[in-house]
């Protein structure tokens, strides 16, 4: 299965964290590709994927394919985000708020260099920053920077952010903003960044290419290179790993192929934690979907286990809310509407819809969701909802539904941790709108400690869920499939990184 890189999980979630660093916590060994094998420091690691970039930059529309080839490993943050979701320094070395909480100092790491040679300043996070947040930017950071005030550079290892108001996430909003050097140019097509490789060869439509930088201010790569092959059928990069043109996928979309890798002993399967919800998202401004009886409706005539069984077999996990259990915020609330076509014929008819509804699903026509679609279609059916499945592209679906806001309900999936905050927004492209959740969610932001911001994001989220703001299907699985001759790859799917310095080969 394969999620098309225009997607909004790519829209968005490519858009995101700039330096998460991933536990390596795989243990490998055996045979596989023979590529660069050897002396590990001198090897080729072949990557397979299913994203390949749009363009080269994280505030353009990207895509997945550009976070998963360029965060942390050509592209660093002034923070990383590490896999317990903490921040920690990155090419800042520290950052101190002032008491009020309206005022961020942070001074950069000396000695840092882009791969063109030029030293990073202050100057160069302030132009990061602007980039993002910059009228034409299509980050989906963008709002929540627009709490600064304004950046002062008082030196070059200095920056000062002073903000309109408090924001406790403000040191890990930070980990999503790549720093870029502020004089680059054609950056959707060349890439300066501070990070452990230097963009090489970027081959349209095959493989992107990159090369260790020996002048690395950090911890050298491991491995001299790494070659991201780009593959628009999941069937062929698996052939090209079983006949080891490549050496890992970073990311298996559909589990009907495991067999062949748990043979033989060749491989290693490894199943890490995923931050990607499948959402069936209503349009809360159009009726019948502005009645939160409809929603809640729709939500329990759907079996959620036979569809993510359907779909990915043993793997994923049912889930509740927007919240998945890596965000410290995380709660079970699958109860809350469970499968339950009593239920669903019972909360129609107080919505005055006893003989049912029709409306149309727009329908991403990438995997999985054209069989998400026939699923629900015929799960509603059973409560005599009628459900029109309108499939349209990648492309369509940016402009029609994110950018116009023209649908009833869509298929998409989302990749971000904490994006919860999201609901808050009544501008954003799914139009749900309550006061108190808005207020709650704001009021989390400017909380004084992590204890009262986790106590208002649990309130909004069980208010979120119970209104059935949207229908959160299931969370992905993230499937790691390697050679045994490759070890040290990351195996979780936050935010879609994928960091290859650590990846080494006998």
């Amino acid at each position: 299965m394969r999620r098309n890189p225009k997607s909004l999980l790519l829209a968005l979630g490519a858009l995101s964290v700039a330096a998460l660093v991933l536990t390596a916590c795989s243990s490998n060994g055996g045979a596989g590709s023979t590529n660069g094998a050897g002396d590990s420091e001198s090897a080729t690691i072949q990557i397979g994927s299913l994203y390949e970039p749009v363009n080269l930059s994280n505030t353009a529309g990207g895509g997945q394919g550009v976070t998963e080839a360029l965060t942390g490993n050509v592209y660093e943050g002034l923070f990383r985000l590490d896999d317990d979701g903490k921040t920690s320094p990155l090419l800042a070395t520290e950052i101190k708020a002032s008491d009020d909480g309206l005022t961020y100092t942070a001074k950069l790491r000396e000695g840092v260099k882009f791969h063109s040679g030029k030293t990073l300043t202050s100057a160069d996070v302030k132009a990061s920053l602007e980039a993002v947040t910059a009228a034409d930017s299509q980050s989906a950071r963008k709002k929540n920077f627009e709490v600064i005030d304004k950046i002062d550079t008082p030196d070059d290892q200095t920056v000062v952010f002073t903000l309109k108001q408090r924001s406790i996430s403000f040191p890990y909003l930070l980990s999503y903003v790549w720093i870029i050097n502020a004089d680059a140019t054609d950056i959707e097509k060349t890439a300066d960044g501070t990070g452990p490789y230097q963009l090489g060869e970027w081959k349209r439509g095959s493989t992107l290419t990159l090369n260790r930088s020996d002048d690395y201010w950090g911890e050298k790569a491991k491995n001299a290179k790494v070659v991201f092959n780009y593959f628009t059928d999941a069937t062929a990069e698996d052939s090209a790993l079983q006949s080891g043109r490549i050496d890992l996928i970073t990311s298996v979309q559909n589990p009907d192929s495991l067999p062949q890798f748990e043979q033989g002993g060749k491989f290693t399967i490894s199943e890490g934690q995923s931050t990607t919800k499948e959402l069936l998202a209503f349009n809360d401004r159009v009726a019948p979907f502005n009645d939160t009886k409809v929603r809640q409706a729709v939500y329990s005539a759907v079996d959620r286990k036979k569809l993510l069984n359907a779909i990915w077999g043993d793997y994923g996990t049912l889930i509740g809310s927007m919240v998945p259990p890596s965000d410290p915020w995380y709660e079970d609330l699958n109860d809350l509407n469970p499968y339950d076509p009593e239920r669903s014929k019972k909360l129609l008819k107080e919505a005055g819809l006893e003989q049912g509804f029709e409306f149309t699903l727009d329908t991403p026509s990438y995997d999985p969701h054209p069989a998400v679609a026939e699923f629900l279609q015929s799960e509603l059916k059973k409560v005599g909802i009628t459900v029109k499945i309108n499939t349209i592209t990648a492309d369509e679906w940016y402009t029609k539904v994110f950018k116009e806001h023209d649908f009833e309900a869509t298929l998409q999936e989302h990749v971000n941790d904490r994006d919860v905050v999201w609901y808050g927004n009544p501008d954003f492209y799914w139009g749900y709108n309550n006061a108190e959740v808005t207020k709650w969610i704001a009021d989390a932001e400017q909380a004084t400690s992590e204890t009262e911001q986790t106590d208002l994001l649990k309130k909004a989220n069980r208010q979120i869920a119970g209104d059935a703001a949207s229908a959160w299907l299931y969370l992905y699985p993230q499937i790691v499939v390697a050679s045994n001759d490759v070890s040290g790859y990351p195996v979780n799917g936050l935010n879609s990184q994928f960091f290859a310095y650590n990846i080494v080969k006998k």
